[in-house]
Order: structure tokens, then sequence, then C-alpha cells
């Protein structure tokens, strides 16, 4: 496929271009499709308006796309290269007044019975990785956790620095996650800076968390203000331990029943790949023994992310914004934080700046779509 002259751009030689930008972004391959929204929302947002952005690309979908993306961002398209010998083209932006939506939502279409849940609004929900090892080695695993991989942990200072600004910003729910969160050493302190601030949600394994110091910190927790969202993939053992270990299975449904009788709020979530719905059945009849709410049981589907070969595939495009933190940065959503192409801001603060590069890169989604585009920028 070859790229058309997109309407109203001149065309010019690359060293014209090069002399009148204020700032360049190789794009690769990614198309607006998948990576390069964001990267394009990201960097425009470093360049003063009226100032411009030269754009490389060597898909040939971007330079038509651009097009479409500047007069939906509110930017300006005023030229582009030719095919280079190297295969690439050179677009040259213009920023002009980024379009702001402050409420900007969107849900990602999810076939049954994969639970779809309701849009939330981008800063309403943080997520905080609070570190990266984990007990187990699961194979879907989106954030390549394992107990041989480095913690990275989130210290609990830079937690009370991220929370401080997300209260100020309005923020209304944080959730933990890992690697196994119950692996942090001071998860304790961490639950507890959160917790006075928002209500907490910590996803687990429930495998960790049953003797000495993990145990007292659980005990310590506050049952107002923390959930513990817990993994099950499965009513008997069979599922569990095949996607999670040998033995796991029967550690976590005691890590449940322990929760439970400690009186924490106890949400259940599985993980399956398409072709195992059937175990839908034998696990909600588990979950109604343990009087599990409907609105605390969650079905999600395997993305294809990190350790995961198949599953479900998700992009910018194609996956709703949760805004997530980890030590080395923001990211678009949980499940995405080992994909360069879904990194929000190299750095784990400020949120409002990532905050509002996610809200522009919604509405200029949404605005494709209210133009009936079934893909925001794909040409096929």
């Amino acid at each position: 496929m070859t790229s058309s002259p997109a309407k109203g751009a001149e065309f010019a030689e690359l060293s014209v271009l090069t002399g009148m930008a204020h700032a360049r972004l190789d794009g690769g391959s990614m198309d607006c499709g998948s990576g390069l929204l964001l990267l394009l929302t990201r960097r425009i947002r470093d360049v003063p308006p009226g100032q411009s952005l030269l754009v490389r690309t060597q898909d040939a979908t971007v330079p038509a796309d651009l097009l479409d993306w500047t007069r939906l961002a509110g930017h300006e398209l005023l030229a582009q290269t030719d095919r280079d010998p190297s295969g690439a083209w050179h677009v040259l932006v213009r920023r002009g007044t980024s379009r702001d939506a402050p409420h900007a939502t969107r849900s990602p279409a999810t076939a049954a019975p994969f639970t779809s849940g309701e849009a939330t609004p981008v800063g309403h929900r943080l997520w905080l990785y609070t570190n990266f090892h984990c007990n187990l080695s699961c194979g879907y695993c989106c954030a390549q956790s394992s107990p041989s991989v480095a913690p990275r942990e989130l210290p609990v200072e830079l937690a009370a620095g991220v929370m401080q600004e997300f209260d100020g910003l309005g923020g209304e729910e944080v959730f933990l996650t890992g690697g196994e969160p119950f692996l942090h050493p001071r998860l304790g302190d961490l639950v507890a800076e959160v917790g006075r601030r928002t209500p907490v949600t910590i996803l687990t394994n429930a495998m960790v968390m049953e003797r000495g110091s993990r145990r007292a910190q659980l005990e310590a927790m506050d049952r107002d203000r923390v959930r513990l969202q817990i993994s099950l993939d499965s009513a008997q053992p069979q599922l569990h331990d095949q996607q999670r270990g040998a033995g796991s299975h029967a550690r976590a449904v005691r890590g449940i029943r322990s929760a439970l009788e400690l009186g924490f709020r106890v949400r259940i979530a599985a993980t399956w790949y398409d072709d195992q719905p059937d175990e839908g059945e034998r696990w909600q009849a588990l979950l109604d023994e343990w009087a599990i709410p409907a609105a605390d049981r969650l079905v999600r589907p395997v993305a294809r992310q990190g350790f995961a070969e198949a599953g479900q595939p998700v992009t910018v495009d194609t996956l709703a914004p949760e805004p997530t933190v980890t030590v080395d940065g923001i990211w678009w959503h949980p499940v995405a934080v080992s994909d360069p192409a879904m990194r929000v801001s190299d750095h784990p603060m400020p949120l409002e700046a990532a905050l509002d590069t996610i809200r522009e890169a919604v509405a200029v989604q949404d605005a494709a779509r209210r133009e009936g585009r079934r893909h925001v920028f794909r040409c096929a």
C-alpha cells in the first residue's frame, strides 16, 4: 500500500522541513491504530503552540492518517516529503490548541462471558504497581512477573507523592497490583498511605499473606477502606493449577476463606482464554457458596501481552484507558506495562500531564468514531 498526498499538504525537501521543525519524532513502523497515536499525543504536548513537529514514519498509512489526526486534534498538517530511499516519509505538523475532554471515557468491546464493566472517567481511578516480583510465574502474565525478576518496588515515599497529587486532582479510587503485592516489604505502609485518601483494592493470589509479618500487615488493614481482589481461575484445581502452578488452587482457596473470616470484602477474579468459558458454571456455583456478590465477580480475558503468546490483542485503539503508575513511569493500562507503545510518561510523576495526554488521545479517538470509523486511523 502506498500513501496518497495529504489533501492541503505541500510536498517539500526534507532539509526544508527539518529547518522548520521545533522537534522531531521517529515513529518507525508503528501505525496510528496502535502505538503512534499515543506517542504523537505525548510529543506534540512538548511543542509550543504555533511550532512544528517533524514526524518520520515507515508505515504507508500514516501520512494520510496524520491529516485526519491533525484535524480532529486541532493541529495543522503543513507539508510532507515523498518516500525517501530508506522507505520513510516525513510529515510536518504544526501544533494548535488540543481539544479537551475532561470526562472522556471509552469502554472496549468485550465478548461474553467476560466482564465488561462500566466506563470510568479518566482521573477517577488509578492503578499502582507495588512491585513486579511474584511467587508465581503464570504463562499469561501481562507484567512478566515471576520469582526471578527484579522487584522494581514502588517506594512508599513516592506513592505518598502520587497520592497527594491524585487526591488533589479529585481521584476517587486506587488499585494496587503487581507482581504479588504481599511480597512488598512495606505493603502495610503503602496501603495505609493510599487508604487514608481513597478506598483501595489489592490484587493478590492470596498465597503468601497467611504467615508472619505479611499476616500481621493484613490483619492491621482497615476493613472499611480495603478490598481484596483474589485470583481464582476455576472451582476445581485443574485449570487454575495448569495456568498458575501445581498446588496454587488449594492455597488460593485457603487465602480466600481466611480473608472472608477476617471480615474483608473479597472480589474474585478469573482469567480465561476464549475457549475456556465452560468453567463458568462451576466457578459461579463455588462463589455462590461463599456468598460473593455478583458485583464482586470478575472474569477477564487473557491479553496478548507480556508472557502471553495468545489471547486478545490490545492496543491504545481498542483498550479503554486505566492510568497506571509504576516506579518506571505512567502507562495507558495495567495490562500493558510491558508494552513500550502504551507508555504515557517516562516518570511516575507528575500525574496531571499524563492524564491530560490520555484525555487528548481519547478525545481524538472518540471524534473519529463519531465519524463512523471502525478502526480509528487504519486504512484497512
